[in-house]
């Protein structure tokens, strides 16, 4: 597949609206017949909802799927909390989040379930719940506190923060952490992004430079808030150990993961499969921290078998 066709719109015009959760507002995107059964599409550490490719939205389409995707608070175009940060290093709260610990918050991975409350602006009583990363832990809380609104999960390149798992590389996880200095030039920003991109993106799968570059300068000319990553990412440190959250969850489970994500290692993904009853594990050689177009039509094979099992 010819990764920049995959990802170049077809033209299709998503449905967009701003959905309330307490006192914020979280933008989304609805694509497909409203009356088909609908998958909700919850990103990850401070990425927009852009990251989930129109192209891999309207596969999904064209299986009869109604394909709704929002911006998490704090990113994207959905409501910033200015000025809030928790206090202490990040450190100790690292050391203490790696043995299942948890740690103060401006707020949490259970606040950020609570925001797919957008299910509830449109009116829809269930959904399949499909979260990457840290919107794999959304979800994993979500389905946990709301089995009766899960028709299925599916987690991608996730983790349920178990004690002592692997941690990311130092490198992977600085690229997705830290910012350029403030004030640094739009030329700068898109630079260090493309960089992230291919510290932990996918070696058997690398998507060509001026893709990651066009990627980088959508998303900064759409919303550039580096002030929500370090909020949502004290939101995973304050949650700690997801596993309970596991092991209740009653919906059938898909877990996608890449065996070569320096990021979240495959030991996450395994772990949330061990964890989730009857959950069914699928790895992919060569993949990285992120869905290459490459792998979009073996993934949706994955998730229509689970999708089908839960509605």
């Amino acid at each position: 597949m010819d990764e920049p066709l995959a990802r170049r719109p077809s033209g299709i015009e998503p449905r967009t609206g701003n959905a309330p959760s307490g006192d914020l507002d979280l933008h989304y995107q609805d694509i497909g017949d409203p009356n088909d059964p609908p998958v909700l599409l919850i990103m990850g550490l401070g990425a927009q909802l852009l990251l989930w490719r129109q192209g891999f939205c309207e596969k999904l389409v064209a299986q009869g799927l109604r394909v709704i995707r929002y911006d998490n608070r704090d990113v994207g175009l959905s409501s910033k909390l200015d000025g809030l940060r928790s206090n202490g290093s990040v450190l100790p709260k690292l050391a203490r989040s790696f043995v299942g610990k948890k740690n103060a918050g401006v707020y949490t991975l259970e606040d950020m379930a609570d925001d797919a409350a957008v299910l509830d602006h449109m009116g829809l009583d269930r959904a399949h719940i499909v979260g990457a990363s840290m919107g794999g832990m959304i979800a994993q809380v979500f389905a946990a506190r709301h089995a009766d609104r899960t028709a299925s999960l599916a987690v991608f390149f996730s983790s349920n923060n178990k004690p002592l798992l692997p941690p990311p590389t130092p490198r992977a996880l600085l690229a997705v952490v830290k910012s350029p200095p403030t004030g640094s030039p739009r030329e700068r920003i898109v630079a260090e992004a493309v960089k992230a991109r291919r510290v932990i993106g996918s070696p058997m799968y690398p998507a060509p430079i001026a893709l990651l570059r066009a990627d980088a300068e959508e998303a900064f000319d759409r919303c550039y808030y580096p002030e929500g990553v370090s909020r949502q990412f004290e939101a995973i440190l304050a949650s700690g150990s997801l596993v309970d959250y596991d092991r209740q969850i009653t919906a059938p489970t898909v877990v996608i993961h890449g065996l070569a994500d320096r990021l979240m290692r495959p030991a996450g993904g395994r772990a949330i499969a061990s964890a989730i009853p009857n959950a069914r594990l699928v790895l992919f050689d060569g993949m990285g921290h992120e869905l290459p177009a490459e792998l979009w039509d073996q993934v949706i094979s994955e998730l229509k078998i689970t999708f089908t099992e839960g509605w």
